[in-house]
């Protein structure tokens, strides 16, 4: 669904960006994790980390490979699907295997150290994630089924379509030849209504001409549409006029719609960041750097950059209050 799929586009941009910091090593740092090819068609750690993020929230888990050389080398990322793999949970207790389905098999994956694995929000007992969409199919049903109805009402009344009635009287003459009559009427009425044309239509007789479908009334969607679209906005935990679902035209994300958004964000970074730091770690070892890379999120901004200069200005005056209180109160004393 076009909105479910805005939704999740939505929150991998406003997931931010990142930087890994690397003590004395920031250059090549910086260098390395922006070179790094991800799937043969981007290269970065944040190409890379947008993909995973996206997968988390749609499939509930996500798993990204490290790939190498001949020599065991770190190159590239891939984005693994997960419709072949298989998770167990180790006899250990606590990690995760993961397991290839190939021919109704299931084999290890060769060198697990390089793979990531997130799990989003998953069920006490479970190795795998919840995905963000996991409530929505009932919901999602009914209003496609309501838009499936809408387009098919218009496939069938958009283009008027006529039923042209013609009944012959009680003269023999009428009766004797009512089928060649229907035919000349059937003939001239298509004329008539020729696409491109505008033609009246001269009929003798009782001739009735009414549109099929006319007096049935079509249910009107907009109120169950717009419950079940509420539901789903909730699900994703955006606001309403972030998915193009205006409800007035001067809607504004409220302080609190920004803090509820700004803690959803802060819960999905937290989930990232250590995918983020072990990938920099493996990739900064193999060119020799041994410092322990750390991720630092930009801050998340979803106010107004005026309501934020307000914000600074009454801190500041406030700040400036207190100073001069402070001063009066020492002078006194």
């Amino acid at each position: 669904m076009p909105v479910i799929d805005a939704a999740v586009t939505k929150l991998v941009r406003l997931l931010g960006g990142f930087k890994v910091e690397c003590s004395a090593y920031q250059k090549q740092c910086d260098e390395i994790l922006s070179e790094i090819p991800v799937g043969g068609v981007s290269a970065g750690l944040h190409s890379f980390v947008s993909q995973y993020f996206e997968q988390l929230l749609t499939a509930g888990t996500a798993v990204g490979e490290i790939v190498t050389d001949t020599a065991g080398t770190p190159r590239a990322l891939f984005n693994c699907p997960t419709d072949p793999l298989e998770f167990r949970r180790n006899k250990n207790g606590f990690d995760v295997d993961i397991f290839v389905c190939r021919d109704g098999l299931s084999k290890p994956v060769p060198h697990p150290e390089r793979f990531v694995m997130s799990a989003l929000n998953p069920l006490p007992g479970a190795v795998t994630g919840t995905s963000l969409l996991r409530t929505l199919p009932f919901v999602s049903g009914i209003l496609m089924k309501i838009f499936e109805t809408v387009g098919e009402n218009w496939e069938r009344a958009g283009a008027l379509r006529y039923a042209v009635t013609y009944r012959p009287g009680n003269d023999p003459d009428d009766r004797a030849f009512a089928l060649e009559r229907a035919q000349q009427i059937s003939s001239a009425w298509q004329s008539a209504m020729k696409s491109g044309s505008v033609r009246d239509f001269v009929a003798v007789g009782d001739v009735e001409i009414k549109v099929i479908g006319a007096d049935g009334a079509i249910l009107d969607p907009q109120v169950p549409v717009s419950l079940i679209l509420e539901q789903i906005v909730a699900k994703t935990g955006l606001p309403p006029f972030m998915l193009g679902l205006n409800r007035t035209s001067t809607e504004r994300m409220s302080s609190q719609q920004a803090d509820l958004l700004t803690s959803e964000i802060e819960h999905y970074r937290r989930i990232l960041t250590p995918v983020i730091e072990k990938i920099a770690r493996v990739f900064l070892l193999s060119s020799g750097i041994s410092a322990k890379p750390r991720a630092v999120w930009e801050d998340i901004t979803l106010q107004d950059e005026v309501e934020l200069a307000k914000a600074r200005l009454y801190n500041a005056q406030a700040e400036k209050t207190e100073k001069e209180i402070n001063l009066i109160e020492r002078n006194n004393g």
